[in-house]
């Protein structure tokens, strides 16, 4: 048998005259992700990607999970292919899926027929390959409403295609084609689940991070590294820039008014990560920031972060509770990670009580008391360093 994978579009096959270059861009996506497996052949056709090992050595299982874990595609399938004569689709069914229908006791058949050279209808299809499989497996009943298993024959311009029920994919748009942003990466549970939810509209991202030490520890920027790593599945390969903090964290702790020192700290960095974005590129600033889950994160607090650099900023959790942001983070595998209790510069110097409704024009004055403030940025943002992330690397932290 020869045994294939499919990709199926979702919103990408809502699109219009562009659609071609959302397609382009996901073959291009799934070449890279399954070129270290051996040779492929991918192609599109009739809003399906196909991708046919030319090897009898590839892992399918590892190609399979890879695909499932790419934006773009909204469910996936593991199907064999031959020729589209009723009799061998009847014994490839049988062959393929047969071990599947030993262990349940209601089943279905669907087809669905693209090729309409093909003799016998969907209907006809699906009641005679029924019948087929009752008869080898007799203890079964068919169930259409609610079947514990689903076989599955698509009869399309290039054979007939036989799986059992498809694995919902990533869905959302392939990366890269809504632009490139930089997303500012904590220690912590929000920022992962950001980046993901960014790339999966599209977005091909960034990381910055910024590090204090000695009050952060080279553990706590190894946690940074191996959650970017973990999101590389999802987003792709990256540039992780660590940024040395402490020069412009101790500043503002010296030379400001405790209760602002959240708001002002949150604009600097705003303002670094501005920098590092147009130098590398990119469009926008992602957060992982949720309404009111701290007091840097009130109404007002947002509007004085925002007012400190020009760039889009991206709050894809902007409106989420903690617990949906968990579940989000347990399903992409990061929650483990973030939970490690290693501190990050935003828990260092925070204040016992900070101002959840500042104004911006306390925030201005304050800043305006901090004349070296902008060349402590500039050093910190020109100093950052450069890791690269490649999608498939060893997560190196435990």
């Amino acid at each position: 048998m020869k045994e294939v994978l499919m990709g199926y579009q979702g919103e990408m096959s809502l699109k219009g005259l562009n659609k071609n270059q959302f397609e382009s861009a996901l073959l291009k996506i799934l070449r890279y992700r399954l070129k270290d497996l051996g040779p492929f052949r991918i192609y599109c056709a009739q809003s399906t990607f196909y991708m046919e090992p030319q090897s009898d050595e590839i892992d399918m299982d590892t190609a399979y999970d890879r695909v499932s874990k790419v934006f773009g595609l909204a469910a996936v399938s593991r199907s064999v292919v031959c020729e589209k004569d009723f009799a061998v689709i009847c014994r490839t069914a049988e062959e393929y899926l047969g071990e599947n229908l030993r262990t349940v006791k209601t089943f279905k058949v669907e087809a669905r027929r693209s090729d309409k050279n093909f003799p016998m209808k969907s209907p006809e299809l699906m009641r005679e390959l029924g019948a087929y499989l009752l008869e080898r497996h007799n203890y079964l009943r068919v169930d259409v409403h609610q079947p514990q298993f689903k076989v599955i024959v698509e009869i399309r311009d290039y054979g007939a295609y036989i799986h059992g029920p498809k694995k919902p994919g990533a869905g959302g748009l392939p990366v890269g084609t809504s632009g490139r942003a930089l997303n500012l990466l904590s220690g912590g549970i929000d920022s992962p689940v950001a980046a993901y939810r960014m790339a999966k509209r599209g977005l091909a991202l960034h990381h910055v991070h910024f590090a204090s030490p000695p009050y952060t520890s080279e553990r706590a920027r190894l946690k940074v590294k191996a959650l970017a790593q973990l999101t590389s599945v999802y987003t792709g390969g990256c540039t992780l820039y660590v940024v040395p903090y402490t020069k412009p964290q101790e500043y503002i702790r010296d030379n400001a008014p405790s209760m602002l020192f959240t708001v002002l700290m949150r604009r600097s960095m705003m303002r670094i990560a501005n920098a590092i974005a147009r130098h590398t590129g990119c469009e926008a600033l992602v957060t992982g920031e949720s309404l009111a889950q701290v007091a840097s994160q009130t109404v007002q607090a947002l509007q004085c972060t925002d007012t400190a650099q020009d760039l889009p900023v991206l709050r894809p959790l902007i409106g989420l509770d903690k617990t949906e942001i968990i579940e989000t983070a347990r399903a992409i595998g990061t929650f483990e990670t973030s939970i490690l209790p290693y501190e990050d510069c935003c828990t260092i110097f925070t204040p016992p009580h900070p101002k959840i409704r500042p104004e911006l024009a306390e925030i201005l004055a304050a800043e305006a008391s901090m004349p070296e403030l902008a060349a402590l940025e500039e050093q910190a943002a020109r100093n950052a360093e450069k890791i690269r992330i490649r999608i498939g690397d060893e997560v190196d932290f435990e």
